[in-house]
């Protein structure tokens, strides 16, 4: 503490030091009529003519330059849009110079432009025209999305701005979805779209625009007047074969005053509607939880497109509803409610690679599993100039029911498996403008969360462990988890000048109570308690003060943020049946600087530090042992774990919108020290897994590059990215420490092109090759090529055919190659005057039942065979209105 405060005070003195040697100069830019001229850029310069020192006038003209030597022979620059250069000599340092600027007409030679996309920027907006890059089978405005150059949609649905994941989706101003926007990229036509903008810098509080500091990225749909005028939206059914159906029902509108999208839908063709529930922005929280404490088991997922691999039956309904009282207050409901039933059938072969021992899985299993969603949310916003008020209650029900038939090395068992996570809380945040600029912040969220569990297994397993080697009728396995958690905090910032200081204090409050049994069922029906060391009754206390100051500063060209927040912890824990009554008292503080330099009008550079301090939750503390799935007993017996984390970034975002050329590349190495480590004890029928308390380190470095270009002589966009990862880290197997290395490298390219008016044509390919080794000789090694493409045509301007296929192979060094090769057809074909599609389509043409997987993880390796929905052929007819 005494270095950091030497370094401080040190700091404060270079500071003052180099403020007091600076000289400055002021003045005004004025028209000649007297009217001061706002953003007019001023620059000072020397006898060659280089700048020294620059900056632009504010809303009142007035400006301010900084320069630290005198030097001699200056002129001052002048200079904006419709006024001619003003020039000045400076005669002496520290002193007001006004400058009135005459009015210049300007002349721009004539432009033709001839079938070619255009962007349009206007200060930290970028406007794509819909129209510019849509083709005449497009849909939805989330086909034309993948073809922008700069914008990258995944398969989730996730939408990214040139290397950034997006902060929000709005239609004409107004965020109707929130962070769950893959509905409205699925289901608004691109025809009702005039453009698309992406708004660097997004800041939605409108009080907070003036100094914005946000670094946020957003993309706003901007609608064309008649689509603005009436309700829209389209009716789909279909049928196929075998025994397939889908229906779709969309009706959405987006007047000034009112917005809705609202969408039913069923489908048993491998499409999971759930996906339109997804966030993309999840929020961090102290309020940290397990997720489940109980699985039927460790299937994984192949790795394919869910479209491929999924047997469903499923319907949701998805309504959201926006009500705009006037410019500045709104309402809006989000409700969701999902019911699917899933089967997976799948077999996997597993290895994990110890010195001289090698343990060996052969599982099958089947399951069919029932999820539930319901979501429901209630939000009312006030966002005027002077003030933002934004209360949120939401509600969410997730049951979850799975049925599973498991052979695990020849030994047969049934499971089922009751999970009802159920969560209400409410949020709200005031902000007021004071007369001074500077603002006052009220935050405060209330949060109550039950989760039951319960996992029956027939016949009972592992009885040598389980059932002092008698066999048994079953196992029955309960959890409890309910939780209270607050957060409350308020703030007050300070704004001057090109400075904002915000001063923060709050407190937070998690309580939880896990509650477990085990419980063995004999063969006469009888049941009883396996023993008290399989329970819990831990009663767990988290509370946090915590205070932070934040200074951030923003001269347009150099932004900087730094934070040193401070926390008092302390944690209370106890569990009398197991004789554990633990108090913890820790003081964090976790400082955090942010860079960010305008190389350019379009191009930055920014660079980021942070040193933050972790404490776990229950998950981490809890000593009864717990039945996690057939072959899977976890327990702790160590302190809490601690986190210490050093994270070093730095990145650089390029781009020449105009020529539409965008690239971003990125580098991240962090540091992790921990108190303690898992150590598991594998053998050929079960993994047993105790927390012990041991320092060690997780070290990882990454790299990515990314670029992006629309190439007018060929009509086509074009995509290029690297990403190498690498991590160190240790595992504690059956009594052996493993230090391991883990590297995966990633390529991967793309081009969607515009041939023909009436011929498309799309590539994407990945690479992919992951490598593992340890100190003890141990080393495996992945490979995986994977590529998509498609083509298009248009035929008597109404009949569209779609070709597409997907290449999958996949090297391993111990195993033999796999290749995968699916196709599917489809043909469409337009009722203009009927406003109708007729489509036929087939799916995986070749009737591909059965995909093998390879995993690769440190040193296991693991093979899964899954059953696949073949051959699937479908007729849909769909209305639009």
């Amino acid at each position: 503490m005494k270095t950091l405060y030497i370094l401080t005070v040190l700091f404060l003195f270079l500071g003052i030091t180099s403020v007091f040697a600076q000289n400055k100069l002021k003045g005004k830019v004025k028209d000649t009529k007297g009217a001061p001229i706002a953003s007019a850029n001023i620059n000072l310069k020397d006898k060659e003519g280089n700048i020294l020192s620059f900056t632009r006038t504010n809303d009142k003209g007035e400006y301010t330059l900084s320069l630290t030597d005198e030097v001699k022979n200056l002129s001052l620059e002048a200079t904006t849009i419709g006024f001619a250069k003003k020039t000045i000599t400076i005669t002496e340092l520290n002193k007001s110079y006004d400058l009135v600027l005459e009015d210049d007409q300007i002349n721009l030679k004539t432009v033709v432009v001839k079938n070619r996309p255009s962007l349009t920027a206007n200060g930290d907006t970028l406007n794509y025209k819909t129209s510019d890059f849509a083709d005449k089978q497009d849909r939805s405005i989330g086909d034309v999305l993948k073809k922008m150059p700069g914008i990258e949609v995944g398969e989730d649905g996730k939408i990214s701005y040139n290397g950034k994941g997006i902060s929000a989706l709005y239609q004409d101003g107004d965020n109707l979805l929130d962070d769950k926007y893959s509905i409205g990229t699925k289901s608004i036509p691109h025809d009702a779209v005039d453009k698309v903008q992406v708004i660097e810098k997004d800041q939605p509080i409108k009080m907070l625009r003036k100094n914005n500091m946000s670094d946020d990225v957003a993309l706003n749909l901007v609608f064309k007047d008649e689509a603005r005028l009436k309700v829209m939206g389209d009716i789909k059914a279909g049928i196929g074969t075998p025994d397939r159906f889908d229906g779709n029902a969309n009706a959405m509108m987006f007047k000034k005053k009112v917005k809705f999208i609202n969408n039913i839908k069923g489908n048993n063709i491998g499409i999971d509607p759930g996906m339109e529930l997804t966030s993309f922005n999840m929020m961090q929280s102290d309020n940290s939880r397990p997720s489940g404490f109980l699985s039927a088991g460790a299937a994984g997922v192949p790795t394919l497109p869910q479209r491929r691999t999924l047997f469903n039956k499923a319907g949701q309904a998805n309504l959201n509803n926006l009500y705009n009282f006037n410019k500045d207050v709104q309402a809006k409901v989000n409700f969701a409610y999902l019911y699917d039933q899933r089967n997976q059938m799948y077999s996997k072969f597993s290895e994990t690679y110890l010195s001289g021992q090698t343990i060996t899985y052969n599982e099958l299993q089947e399951n069919a599993i029932n999820p539930q969603k319901l979501q429901g949310k209630l939000n009312l916003i006030s966002n005027a100039e002077t003030h933002y008020f934004n209360n949120t209650f939401t509600v969410n029900f997730n049951p979850i029911r799975t049925s599973s038939n498991v052979i695990t090395n020849g030994i047969a068992a049934n499971q089922w498996l009751k999970q009802d996570p159920f969560d209400i809380s409410n949020e709200m945040s005031y902000r007021k403008k004071l007369k001074s600029d500077n603002t006052f912040n009220f935050y405060s969220i209330f949060t109550r969360t039950t989760a039951p569990e319960l996992l029956n297994i027939n016949p009972g397993l592992n009885e040598a462990i389980l059932n002092n080697g008698k066999p048994f009728a079953g196992l029955n396995q309960y959890v409890k988890l309910p939780t209270w958690y607050t957060n409350n905090y308020t703030s007050f910032g300070v704004i001057k000048g090109n400075f904002v200081q915000t001063y923060r204090i709050g407190f937070n409050i998690q309580h939880q109570n896990l509650n477990s049994e085990l419980y063995r069922i004999q063969n006469d029906q009888t049941t009883e308690l396996i023993s008290q060391n399989m329970t819990n009754d831990l009663d767990w206390l988290r509370t946090k003060v915590y205070t932070d100051a934040t200074y951030e500063y923003n001269s347009g060209k150099f932004k900087s943020s730094l934070g040193l927040p401070v926390s008092y912890n302390l944690i209370r824990y106890e569990d009398q049946s197991k004789t554990l009554n633990q108090t913890l008292n820790k003081v964090f503080i976790n400082p955090s600087l942010n860079l960010k330099y305008q190389t350019g009008p379009e191009n930055y550079i920014s660079a980021s530090y942070n040193y933050n301090n972790e404490i776990g939750g229950l998950d981490d503390v809890y000593q009864g042992t717990i039945l996690k799935n057939y072959r899977s007993l976890f327990s702790n017996n160590a302190p809490i774990s601690e986190r210490k984390t050093q994270g070093l970034g730095g990145a650089f975002n390029f781009r020449k919108a105009m020529q539409m050329f965008f690239f971003n590349a990125g580098i991240n190495y962090s540091k992790t020290t921990l108190n303690t480590i898992s150590s598991f004890t594998l053998s050929n029928n079960i993994q047993q897994r105790i927390v012990l308390p041991y320092e060690n380190d997780v070290k990882s470095l990454s790299v990515t590059a990314n670029a992006s270009k629309y190439l007018f002589s060929l009509r086509s966009t074009i995509n290029a990215g690297v990403s190498f990862t690498k991590s160190t880290f240790e595992q504690l197997q059956n009594n052996q420490l493993l230090p391991f290395t883990a590297q995966i490298k990633s390529f991967k390219g793309g081009i969607d092109s515009k041939i023909t008016n009436y011929l498309n044509w799309s590539y994407t390919g990945t690479l992919s090759a992951s490598t593992n080794t340890t100190t003890n000789g141990i080393k495996n090694n992945n490979q995986q090529l994977r590529q998509q493409s498609s083509i298009t045509a248009t035929a008597f301007k109404s009949v569209f055919f779609t070709l597409a296929a997907e290449h999958i192979f996949t090297h391993q060094t111990t195993q033999p190659d796999l290749k995968y090769l699916f196709a599917d057809f489809n043909a469409r074909y337009r009722f203009v005057k009927l406003k109708t599609d007729l489509e036929f389509g087939v799916t995986n043409l070749a009737n591909i039942k059965k995909f093998e997987a390879n995993y690769l993880s440190a040193n296991s390796f693991s093979s899964g065979t899954y059953t696949i929905p073949g051959r699937v052929a479908m007729m849909k007819a769909t209305f639009n209105f």
